[in-house]
């Protein structure tokens, strides 16, 4: 990686490096008044976050602040941009596509189908186990496991298929991908860095100098990226006010199947699972409702409802 530079000279080079394009993708986040949709207008017309850069007028001193900033952090990871050979188009799906994320491990894993597997924080012993079972079961039938590194259902999927032989993961944080969130799950997410694949499409710069209360969005957004990823997502199991939820609307919106466990249907104190069956999800019971619904077949069914 280059040393830190003028950042007019930064986007005056060719060919277009990485850096430069992390460097723009960082500045036009840091811009003031900047959001999820003035940033998809801007990419509209611009696929390059240099040609946005050079298009619009952004802070130049901001931008080699930024450069400053950055400088220490470079080659504890790699980035991706739309337009890579690598770039899943499948992202292009979203509201407000990614056009930049950052990752460390084995971005191959990107190709292979996967499914998202999501739910509560704060679980029950029950959809704990059902997760387990389900990410299993989906490891060993070929499925790459996609969560959000949260505690509960995520990490309960996400360790029970890396427990699988040959089973492999894609965890999204809503943390730039040099930090860790929650800390208990560090280990975690440094194995998955390490053997499978982590993805961040947070801002370094923009994250370390907004308010904590500003940092939440991230989290959405993460839950968006995840469900493009995505063949599918099922949700193992969410409270009413459930940050899951926000993943289940992306589904919709993104064309993808959704897929909640019968145990949902079954809690009388929530009716979110009715409303999204009625906006086309689909109840299951058993791995072989959602394999047999994504075109796979299974020799031996697993029941999802019995611990």
């Amino acid at each position: 990686m280059p040393s830190a530079r003028t950042a007019l000279s930064l986007f005056k080079t060719a060919p277009i490096s990485p850096y430069d394009e992390m460097l723009a993708y960082e500045s036009i986040w840091a811009a003031s008044g900047m959001t999820e949709t003035t940033v998809t207008e801007l990419f509209k017309s611009c696929r390059l976050p240099t040609e946005v850069f050079a298009a619009k007028t952004f802070d130049a001193p901001l931008a080699q602040e930024i450069s400053q900033f950055l400088e220490p952090k470079l080659g504890q990871f790699s980035i991706c941009l739309n337009g890579d050979f690598q770039y899943p188009q499948r992202l292009r799906d979203a509201r407000h596509p990614v056009d930049l994320f950052y990752f460390k491990g084995d971005l191959g894993l990107i190709e292979r189908p996967a499914i998202s597997v999501v739910g509560a924080r704060n679980c029950t012993p029950e959809g704990g186990a059902r997760a387990k079972k389900l990410a299993r079961g989906l490891a060993e039938n070929g499925f790459t496991i996609v969560s959000g590194l949260a505690t509960g259902i995520d990490t309960y999927a996400l360790s029970a298929a890396m427990e699988v032989k040959d089973g492999r993961v894609i965890a999204v944080i809503g943390t730039p991908i040099d930090e860790y969130y929650p800390k208990e799950n560090r280990d975690l997410q440094d194995r998955i860095a390490d053997k499978h694949l982590l993805i961040s499409q947070v801002p370094f710069y923009r994250y370390s100098h907004e308010h904590f209360n500003s940092r939440k969005f991230y989290f959405p957004r993460r839950n968006s990226t995840m469900s493009a990823l995505s063949l599918a997502t099922v949700i193992v199991e969410a409270s009413e006010k459930s940050g899951t939820l926000t993943q289940a609307r992306a589904a919709i919106h993104q064309g993808r199947p959704l897929f909640i466990l019968d145990s949902c249907f079954k809690n009388k104190s929530i009716s979110w699972p009715s409303f999204y069956e009625k906006k086309g999800a689909v109840r299951v019971s058993e791995l072989k409702d959602i394999v047999d619904r994504l075109g796979v077949k299974i020799e031996r069914p697993t029941a999802l409802e019995k611990d």
